[in-house]
């Protein structure tokens, strides 16, 4: 028994199962939405824009990475939303655009100033170096969150549904899309250095892909989603210590997982 609990006597274990408590909630939490709008381009896009966030803090000079890439996935977020709502060509194309020329702009900076070594470790992540101080970070993250998750999500539910009669009641689909697009902007990028820019996509995806094979209610879609992904999150993080693996891609495997065997239950449960 000692040996299968032997990870809690390591800190950097304690800090990675905490970091996963308080991550995979909020990647159930918007990958919901994510699903339920279509959105799982734009969120990839988001997270390959960050090789740009961290070029223009090393031209800036901005010393915290997490700062540059937050603020420029901000910006961008609030650009592709603006581009989007101009219809004058399809959506996907828009975002399949600027993610490429986002990345490959990224890329040519810092390969072009002898950087890019120095990052290349955020394509996988490393939840195992999270510190306490970014922990904080994290929760304070997680709070506003729920009070985002409280005042905005009936509005993001209307429009998801039809943006037309929600404008009808007087919703403010503009505003609420632009706000769970910033929020969605700094969780992807505070989230990258643990995640991975190459997965964490799949991370926002999948647990809320299979809460949809299983629920019957909107209740039960976001209940099961936060409980897939975390359940995904602690249990891909501990098979990856005890069989010496990225936890990241773990991960992302024992959600896939679930994902298909929920597929195959899910005509039985509806």
């Amino acid at each position: 028994m000692e040996a299968v609990f032997s990870f809690l006597s390591y800190n950097f274990m304690k800090n990675a199962l905490l970091a996963m408590v308080i991550i995979t909630p909020l990647f159930g939490m918007l990958g919901t939405v994510i699903v339920n709008n279509r959105m799982a381009f734009f969120s990839d896009a988001l997270g390959h824009s960050a090789f740009t966030g961290i070029a223009l803090g090393v031209i800036l000079g901005v010393e915290d990475i997490n700062m540059s890439m937050a603020a420029f996935a901000v910006l961008f977020a609030l650009f592709l939303n603006y581009i989007k709502r101009k219809n004058t060509i399809s959506t996907d194309t828009v975002i399949s655009v600027f993610s490429s020329l986002g990345t490959a702009a990224g890329l040519v900076i810092l390969s072009g100033n002898g950087d890019f070594s120095k990052y290349s470790a955020l394509l996988v992540g490393d939840i195992l170096s999270i510190t306490r101080r970014e922990i904080l970070l994290l929760e304070a993250v997680f709070v506003i969150s729920v009070f985002f998750w409280l005042f905005f999500f009936n509005w993001l539910h209307a429009g998801s549904i039809n943006e037309t009669m929600a404008r009808s009641k007087k919703i403010n689909t503009v505003l609420a899309d632009n706000c769970f697009s910033v929020l969605m902007a700094v969780i992807i990028m505070l989230s990258i250095r643990w995640v991975g820019i190459l997965i964490i996509n799949a991370l926002l995806i999948l647990p809320a892909a299979a809460s949809r094979n299983l629920a019957s209610n909107m209740r039960e879609y976001h209940g099961y989603a936060v409980m897939i992904s975390m359940f995904s999150g602690i249990l891909g993080l501990l098979l990856s210590y005890y069989n010496n693996t990225a936890a990241g891609p773990t991960i992302v495997i024992v959600a896939a997982a679930i994902f298909f065997l929920t597929l195959l239950a899910r005509p039985y449960v509806k």
